[in-house]
This record gives C-alpha cells, sequence and structure tokens, in this order.
C-alpha cells in the first residue's frame, strides 16, 4: 500500500479514541452511572490510543522514506498488541500465564520498534551518527533482558539482571535526551548524496500523489 498514509490513520484513529472517552467520561458524569460496561469501553479506547500513539511514531518514520523494516514491524506489533489488550478486556483473563507472557512480549517489541523509529526521525552528522548503533544495541538489549525476565516468571531476576535492568534504562533515557540535540547541532550540509536523492525521491512521490489527487478533483468537479 504505497499511497497509504499510516501516519495520517494513527492520528484520525488517535483523536477518535480521545473523543470516545470523552464522550463515555461525560455520560458517566450526567447520568452517573459507570458499570462494567462503560470500564470495558474506556480501556478498549485506552489500547486504541496507546496503539495510536505507537503507530505514530511508526509512522512519522515511515514517511521519511529513510526506512521500512523498522516501522513496518512496529506497526504490526502495536496492531497485534492492541488485539489482544481487547480481547483481554472483553473476553476476561486466560487461565495460561502463557497469554500473559506473549501479551506482555509483544507490547516490548511494539515499544522498542516505536522509541527506534522516533528517534531515527532524526538526521544525524557523521559526529553524532554513533548515537543510532548505540540507541539500537541498549534498547534490544534491554528488551532481551526484559524478555528473558518475562519468561523466566521474573524467578531468576537476580541483583546483576535487576541492576543491568536498571543501567540500560538510564543509558536508553539519556540517549533518548541527547538525540534532539544532535539533531539539532547536525548541520544540513554534512547530508550525503544518497540522503539529498532520497528526500528528492519522496517529494517527487509526495508531488506525483498530490497530482492525482488535484486530478481526480477536477474530474469529479466535471
Amino acid at each position: 500500500m504505497p499511497d497509504f498514509n499510516f501516519k495520517k490513520f494513527f492520528l484520525y484513529l488517535l483523536i477518535a479514541s480521545v473523543a470516545v472517552s470523552a464522550l463515555v467520561g461525560i455520560f458517566v458524569i450526567l447520568f452517573g452511572d459507570f458499570g462494567e460496561f462503560e470500564t470495558k469501553i474506556l480501556l478498549t479506547t485506552l489500547a486504541v490510543t496507546v496503539t495510536s500513539i505507537l503507530g505514530l511514531a511508526n509512522g512519522a518514520y515511515l514517511e521519511t522514506g529513510r526506512g521500512r523494516a523498522l516501522p513496518v514491524t512496529g506497526i504490526v506489533f502495536s496492531v497485534i498488541s492492541a488485539v489482544l489488550w481487547i480481547f483481554l478486556v472483553w473476553e476476561g483473563t486466560p487461565e495460561t500465564a502463557f497469554f500473559a507472557r506473549l501479551l506482555l512480549s509483544i507490547n516490548l517489541f511494539a515499544a522498542a520498534c516505536s522509541h527506534l523509529s522516533l528517534l531515527s526521525i532524526a538526521r544525524l552528522d557523521r559526529r553524532f551518527r554513533w548515537s543510532h548503533y548505540a540507541a539500537h544495541l541498549l534498547v534490544w538489549t534491554l528488551t532481551a533482558v526484559l524478555l528473558y525476565s518475562i519468561w523466566q516468571n521474573f524467578e531468576n531476576m537476580t541483583d546483576i539482571v535487576t541492576r543491568a535492568v536498571g543501567v540500560l534504562s538510564i543509558a536508553v533515557a539519556a540517549l533518548t535526551i541527547v538525540t534532539p540535540v544532535f539533531h539539532r547541532l547536525s548541520r544540513p550540509e554534512t547530508l550525503k548524496v544518497a540522503d539529498i536523492d532520497a528526500e528528492i525521491a519522496r517529494l517527487r512521490a509526495q508531488i506525483e500523489q498530490l497530482e492525482m489527487q488535484k486530478a481526480e478533483m477536477l474530474e469529479n468537479q466535471l
């Protein structure tokens, strides 16, 4: 679906979920009836809202045209996570612990892909490009440690594992904070020719899409 705008889709989805949550809240305030059904509606809209936020991060990176595998993977995991959460809200918790572990694992992958997609939007000078690779290394290492803990039912979380999670989390947070600063300090003239060509190709594709929309509008007016 080359013409499908994931960023716009998740933006509208976010607006819709927030609107539904607001309507439910107003209904509860006016009529004072907050039962099981209303709770499920709010939890469902919460799942859709979180999915929309994760999808926006992936869609924004996908729209740049500088990466496809990471944001598409993030979108897939985000949608699967939302489906499982909605199933959990309406059908109840399954008896086996496998479902909970699977759900947490999918959430981790969705969050990791979305986080890295958001960081990858930054255009970095060669001096700061190391931070991009460091972010991937740290995020995926932290994800692997957390996955190990989840599937071990947190029983084997030794002091070393706990400290590793803490150190990795701090390092990821630090890189997340400095990446926009690196983006600001990067000079546009240091971009590679390939980056410029990719940006030109993206703009040409957008122009072609706008020309097609214009032609359709003119055709409908006739």
